[in-house]
């Protein structure tokens, strides 16, 4: 019976149940709201990033002769690698394509406002990693892997592995940095319009009234190839790891997955056809792979982080963390606030694309109550993460 028992556990207790169980506790977590605050999808993160220093713990059980793996470099690393990466292509083609119908025809004088929003807060965040680096005296692959965690910067987070001459120190780093990093801007961008005593139903539609755009009759009869849009988003994203793959000579920098479905959805979303195929894809289907990527993205990139959690870990590395995360944020909020004038939801909008955060986009979508706010966030994107990429390989590089 017992030998039955342990078969059984053997069978369920597989990276696949740890998922699901990873993200029904993370949801559950994340529901609980304390004077309207909560942690949202974060909430799957924290869960995630628990299990890993668990895993990391504990590595493998036994049960009945049956031996249960946790988590392990060879074999289960590279599946919450699979699941991050799979996670973000769907989570950015959704905004992408959410996006891109008013991204390019709303472009006027405050596109560069939101180019110039990108550069400042990674310039701010670097300058700050530089600043706590020569203070404290941390090394460079720290200080990099802190920055690119504290600015939830994955492709950043992959440039600096490459050059860095400590690799683990920065994936640590990054580990360490990561939770403030995604927690600050989740409740920053819900503590914002709570402390300014924004009132939320007004300003919403004010913000949908202003950013609607007329797209047009469209005078030919499109052929659509599946009810659901599901042909026009997989294609989507095949189109967008192509694009991330392409390499800049010289400075080696490609978009990656994240940037290459982001610029695909972006297009797609902008014509809606191919020829006299009909690419649209249905709202319901776009929310319900925006919320399946970031679950995924979240749990794939969470676990892995807490397994590098403990080696690493100091209480400063925490602090440090922290300040990349505030510092950008806080500059770049009284920048779009009191330089460009950016109304409440295009300047958070704004600034989850600067510090590049796919949650704080989720949340802040929930808060706004319309999608409208992710293209402020798709057109300061791109120009963070180029510049956040080159950055953490300057660091690196050539700061000692």
């Amino acid at each position: 019976m017992e030998a039955y028992l342990g078969s059984i556990l053997s069978s369920l207790l597989t990276t696949l149940f740890f998922v699901f169980f990873i993200a029904a506790l993370g949801y559950l977590i994340g529901g609980i709201e304390v004077k309207g605050i909560s942690l949202g999808d974060a909430g799957i993160l924290l869960v995630a990033l628990l299990f890993g220093i668990l895993a990391n713990r504990v590595g493998s059980f036994t049960v009945a002769g049956h031996t249960i793996v946790l988590y392990d470099t060879e074999t289960i690393r590279p599946m919450y690698s699979l699941i991050s990466n799979l996670g973000t292509a769907l989570f950015v083609t959704a905004v992408g394509l959410i996006a891109g119908p008013k991204f390019f025809r709303s472009f006027n004088r405050s596109s560069l406002a939101y180019i110039l929003m990108g550069v400042v807060i990674i310039a701010v965040g670097v300058a700050t990693t530089l600043a706590l680096k020569f203070l404290s005296g941390i090394s460079s692959s720290m200080a990099v892997g802190l920055m690119t965690g504290a600015l939830t910067s994955t492709p950043g987070l992959s440039a600096a592995q490459d050059a860095a001459a400590d690799p683990a120190a920065v994936t640590a780093g990054y580990g360490i940095a990561y939770l403030f990093g995604v927690l600050g801007v989740v409740f920053f961008v819900q503590l914002v319009p709570k402390l300014l005593h924004v009132n939320i139903e007004e300003e919403r539609r004010t913000f949908v009234a202003a950013s609607g755009v007329e797209t047009g009759s469209q005078a030919r009869i499109l052929r659509k190839i599946d009810a659901h849009g599901f042909f026009p988003f997989v294609l989507m994203v095949f189109l967008g790891l192509v694009i991330g793959c392409i390499t800049i000579p010289g400075i080696h920098f490609s978009l990656g997955s994240s940037g290459g479905t982001l610029v695909a959805g972006l297009i797609v979303g902008h014509f809606g056809h191919m020829g006299r195929i009909d690419l649209s894809v249905s709202k319901n289907t776009l929310n319900f792979f925006r919320e399946l990527g970031l679950m995924l993205f979240l749990i794939g990139a969470g676990v892995p982080g807490g397994v590098n959690f403990i080696q690493y870990v100091r209480a400063s590395y925490f602090l440090y963390g922290a300040v990349i995360t505030l510092v950008p944020m806080l500059v770049g909020f009284f920048l779009g606030k009191y330089v460009f004038k950016l109304s409440i939801f295009n300047n958070l909008g704004s600034i989850t694309g600067g510090m590049t955060s796919t949650p704080a986009l989720g949340t802040l979508i929930s808060v706004a109550g319309t999608d409208d706010v992710a293209s402020a966030y798709a057109a300061t994107y791109p120009v963070a993460l180029v510049v956040v990429v080159l950055a953490a390989k300057f660091i690196v590089t050539l700061i000692a």
